[in-house]
């Protein structure tokens, strides 16, 4: 099976660009100029991953992010001209699971393309492997090779959900909204005292996974990668 990629960018020379460097890795291109138009092309066509640029004329990246995050479990890279802090925050919160800045080395950017598919690959809709660790979603059930592993409920819905995406920030917002619920009214340093407490009971485990902070972003879970 050929990797459709959707490439979403209003400048046509950076379409044209990353059309030549991933077609000779044998991915397939789908080109769109706007938000919009990549849209459709994820509702016709099966994709597998997009490329997304933030400034866009009508539905923009961060907003095309969001939409595809909905409806779609693909992974996205969101490419932008701006670097700092609070502009990749923005990307993350919308969703997205990579972050580069223009210009960019297309190298790094097949290295990180590559890296992303095979972690979507490790992610099924129900069971979860991570190494020597599985993670049950349906049956709230977490194992370190034949051995069960119990933990509270919250730390099990707050390892399953940084499993579910490996190499994704999640802020801890995010986490609270995921985790928590929209109605919960304490501060966002329970996801803190969550993530230690995790940290602590899978010490044992970081040839398997490692959950790693972002500063000033949040927290992401890195996977030992599968041969």
């Amino acid at each position: 099976m050929r990797i459709h990629i959707v490439v979403a960018d209003d400048d046509p020379s950076i379409r044209e660009l990353l059309k030549l460097v991933l077609s000779k890795e044998g991915y397939v291109v789908l080109e769109a100029e706007d938000g919009a138009q990549a849209s459709r092309l994820c509702e016709s066509e099966q994709v597998h991953l997009a490329i997304v640029d933030v400034m866009m004329p009508g539905l923009d990246g961060l907003e095309l992010c969001r939409e595809i995050r909905e409806h779609y479990d693909i992974p996205v890279i969101m490419l932008t001209a701006k670097g700092q802090l609070e502009d990749k925050e923005q990307g993350y919160l919308a969703g997205t699971d990579d972050y580069m800045v223009k210009p960019f080395e297309p190298k790094e950017l097949l290295f990180r393309i590559k890296a992303l598919l095979r972690r979507y690959r490790m992610v099924s809709s129900e069971m979860i492997r991570l190494g020597n660790v599985s993670i049950d979603r349906k049956g709230y059930e977490i194992r370190l090779g034949d051995e069960p592993i119990t933990i509270p409920l919250r730390e099990f819905e707050l390892l399953a959900q940084l499993a579910s995406q490996p190499g994704r920030i999640y802020t801890r917002e995010q986490l609270i909204q995921l985790i928590w619920g929209a109605d919960y009214d304490g501060d966002s340093r329970t996801v803190d005292v969550h993530i230690k407490r995790l940290r602590e009971r899978f010490a044992d485990c970081q040839g398997d996974f490692v959950i790693t902070t972002i500063r000033g972003l949040g927290y992401k879970l890195e996977a030992r990668e599968e041969p």
